[in-house]
């Protein structure tokens, strides 16, 4: 927004000019992140213990961990709000907002985020013996909907392709054609889940969630950097920069975040920041070809869900 309304002012005021520059709009949507996290997080936190919107420990689940994980319980939960705040807020100061990645990246995150956040509801106002949340069934479908989305959008985007590149291979590119929507469905849930999967203990989520931005913010950046994509013989989109800024908000968020979220935790996001952070970081990869990076960049979301799976 500040794009579109400052940098015509360069006219009159060479200074506004440095908002023409992705670096520039990605540093300071990192700093805003950052700070909303910090400034809104003690009142939110005093909010969700006023409401007793606290995590629940089930011995039932978990019956030899229950002593060492039940002075977690009452811990505030649905932090993901917080992040999810300065995210949006962030992106929508200093992206092109009128960029379509940077839309529906925002749209996926939102989607999944309300998905989360009604999954945390259902929780807390369940009875002691349901507080199981929404279905599998549920959160999977709502997962499906959004790989949908963004499968059929980059299907039938002029600039995108449906191509799958291999890493460290730059000659070496698979065409999906129509069987990319259903890859692209298989990456966004499975980012989400494992992310969803890896929220077990203090910072180490939001922790990995912020690394794997940075990573995305240096990728998205080269991306859509012509001369940059064409010397390391990568993928280039041209409206994938402005995706650096969208990352950057959530590294930005994420450090914030961890700072109440480090031991002992203050705060947990719950379902609602790790079903949307995952699906964001996972939307990125497959707007920018990045996809099989993702193992190597979330390795520990891979480890965690393979663990979970065995």
């Amino acid at each position: 927004m500040l794009y579109y309304l400052l940098y015509p002012l360069r006219e009159y005021f060479f200074v506004f000019n440095v908002f023409k520059y992705i670096t520039f709009r990605v540093a300071f949507s990192s700093i805003t992140a950052f700070l909303v996290t910090v400034v809104f997080a003690p009142p939110i936190i005093r909010k969700l213990e006023k409401l007793k919107i606290g995590e629940v420990v089930r011995r039932k689940e978990c019956p030899d961990l229950y002593d060492l994980h039940k002075e977690k319980e009452g811990t505030p939960t649905m932090g993901g709000i917080l992040i999810l705040l300065g995210v949006f807020l962030s992106t929508i100061l200093w992206a092109d907002i009128k960029n379509s990645f940077v839309l529906l990246a925002l749209l996926i995150t939102g989607w999944l985020g309300i998905v989360g956040f009604l999954d945390d509801y259902k929780k807390l106002t369940s009875s002691e013996s349901q507080k199981r949340g929404l279905s599998k069934k549920t959160k999977l479908l709502s997962q499906i909907i959004a790989g949908v989305i963004v499968g059929v959008f980059l299907y039938n985007h002029p600039k995108a392709s449906s191509i799958l590149e291999m890493p460290f291979l730059k000659d070496l590119a698979i065409e999906l054609g129509i069987f990319y929507i259903p890859f692209v469905i298989l990456v966004i849930t499975a980012s989400s889940n494992a992310v969803n999967l890896t929220d077990g203990l203090d910072g180490l989520a939001i922790g990995c969630i912020t690394l794997a931005a940075v990573a995305y913010t240096g990728m998205s950046y080269v991306a859509g950097h012509f001369n940059f994509a064409e010397y390391l013989g990568i993928y280039h989109l041209t409206e994938a920069g402005e995706l650096s800024v969208f990352c950057a908000a959530i590294a930005g968020a994420g450090l914030g975040f961890l700072w109440f979220n480090s031991f002992p935790a203050s705060i947990f996001m719950g379902d609602t920041g790790a079903l949307a952070l995952g699906g964001a970081i996972g939307t990125v990869a497959v707007f920018i070809k990045k996809e099989i990076v993702l193992l190597l960049v979330g390795g520990i979301f891979v480890a965690e869900a393979f663990s979970v799976l065995l």
